[in-house]
């Protein structure tokens, strides 16, 4: 199934670097993306002949698929000269395998989200959804067989696409094959969750690469553990970590345009004087309304902190960005819902005419986020489980004054941020708040010296590097077809 003109370095992902808009007139305007991916393809150079394999996301995507097929390629004006193909899978297939699946079983089992009394429920309808997966995948894998030239090298990316890497390996037993997991893998014991036969398939799916990378070494150890446990061990497989670094560069230059100058002096004003006149300590936390962030505790952390220490009433605000994420699934609305009923009670309790303890905003905007950064006295991260948590890297880095960072020993940055943050047990609301006033009554010097450390780990592997490195290791390594 290679191709002819077939392409030496490819990239599949559940989302790609161009998404679509419909237009009433029936014309379709393309919208493009950044991340490290985009990076690191783009630092590959045009002579590589790399293709991005992507779905279509929406109607709108879908109907661009569709025009575009004769071509197999989205036009490279609408991708910023990246070869993209995306795959136009039907839209019920694709909400089973995404929303059923994906975000609903394989997210919550690596995150050990469910309230096991009442769920998971493996059911027929699972089943159903299942089958959907198992589609979703298999449209990739023959869509990059059809792409690879001989002995291409492959990069399959997450959650999404577990299923991909055996399957392309019966297609094409000539490419080289990695896949990377973005999330934390789930313990021995949790991970069996999972029916046997499906458990087995995700793990021998992914064991159909050469080489599997994960964020942190803690990651790495627990899918070795559930491998020795379901398939017997890796086989041929090797396996790697390679721990996502901020984009300083990009981060640095973007958070000084000036419309990050303008909202600022928006938030400033939002944030207002404390009693004497001075600007407030600020508590930032900038996350998705994701069920896995843990925002609802580290609202009842910062009321704690009100409660047990009153001299920072009126002293502090916690400014808390928490942007709506899978809205489409009812328990994700009611969390959303959560989170702005509980900064709603802490205002209504503590707040005066001069002073709103927490000042939230749940509408996605990255220069108003990169405005929030730059006015941290204090960076909370605190989630349940996190596969990293570029949040935690990237406020210190662009901390005006110097941030004292409360991290969560789940996140995968605590491995290499552990040292210079203070480091919390996510469940422990009043342990989260002796950390917040540590972090607010931390001396400066102290305080500087500990970011500027903080930024150096942060820094340590930008995205370009992280996506080249595994480029890399994976062609020193013979097929393992």
């Amino acid at each position: 199934m290679a191709s002819t003109h077939g392409a030496e370095v490819l990239v599949a992902s559940n989302r790609g670097p161009v998404s679509y808009e419909l237009r009433e007139d029936g014309s379709l305007h393309s919208r493009r993306g950044g991340g490290g991916l985009v990076s690191g393809l783009s630092a590959i150079g045009p002579d590589a002949g790399a293709v991005w394999v992507c779905a279509a996301l929406g109607d709108a995507d879908r109907e661009a698929a569709r025009r575009f097929e004769g071509d197999r390629r989205l036009p490279a004006d609408a991708t910023g000269g990246q070869q993209v193909r995306m795959l136009d899978i039907g839209a019920e297939v694709f909400h089973d395998a995404y929303n059923g699946i994906a975000n609903s079983v394989l997210w919550f089992v690596h995150h050990m989200l469910y309230q096991t009394p009442l769920e998971p429920v493996f059911d027929a309808e699972f089943r159903r959804r299942w089958a959907s997966y198992e589609a979703y995948n298999r449209a990739f894998a023959q869509a990059l067989a059809e792409e690879a030239a001989e002995g291409a090298a492959v990069v399959v990316q997450d959650y999404h696409l577990t299923l991909v890497p055996g399957m392309l390996r019966d297609l094409r037993p000539d490419v080289r094959i990695g896949h990377f997991s973005h999330t934390p893998w789930a313990p021995v014991d949790y991970f069996r969750m999972l029916p046997d036969d499906v458990a087995e398939q995700v793990l021998r799916g992914m064991l159909g690469a050469d080489r599997l990378g994960f964020l942190t070494r803690r990651w790495a150890d627990a899918f070795t553990a559930c491998c020795e446990e379901v398939t017997g061990g890796l086989g041929g497989t090797r396996v790697g970590v390679h721990g996502l670094g901020a984009d300083a560069d990009f981060l640095r230059e973007r958070a000084h345009r000036d419309d990050v100058g303008e909202r600022m002096a928006a938030l400033r004003e939002e944030i207002g004087t404390a009693p004497d006149g001075g600007p407030r300590r600020t508590i930032v936390r900038v996350d998705r309304t994701e069920l896995s962030k843990n925002i609802v505790r580290g609202l009842l952390a910062y009321r704690q902190l009100l409660e047990d220490h009153p001299e920072w009433r009126e002293r502090v605000a916690h400014v808390a960005f928490a942007y709506p994420s899978r809205q489409d699934l009812a328990v994700y609305r009611d969390y959303t819902a959560e989170v702005e009923r509980v900064a709603a009670e802490i205002n209504e309790r503590y707040g005066t005419p001069g002073w709103t303890p927490v000042v939230l905003h749940v509408r996605d905007d990255f220069a108003r986020s990169l405005a929030a950064y730059r006015l941290a006295d204090v960076a909370l991260v605190n989630p349940i489980r996190d596969g990293m948590n570029l949040v935690a890297k990237e406020v210190p880095i662009l901390s005006d004054g110097g941030c004292a960072l409360v991290l969560s020993r789940e996140a995968g940055a605590y491995a290499e941020l552990g040292e210079d943050a203070l480091v919390v047990n996510p469940y422990d609301v009043t342990g989260t708040a002796r950390a917040l006033h540590e972090a607010l009554t931390m001396p400066d010097h102290e305080r500087a010296e500990r970011c500027k450390r903080l930024t150096a780990a942060a820094t340590a592997l930008p995205p370009t590097r992280w996506f080249l490195d595994q480029l890399s290791a994976l062609r020193d390594e013979p097929a393992a077809g």
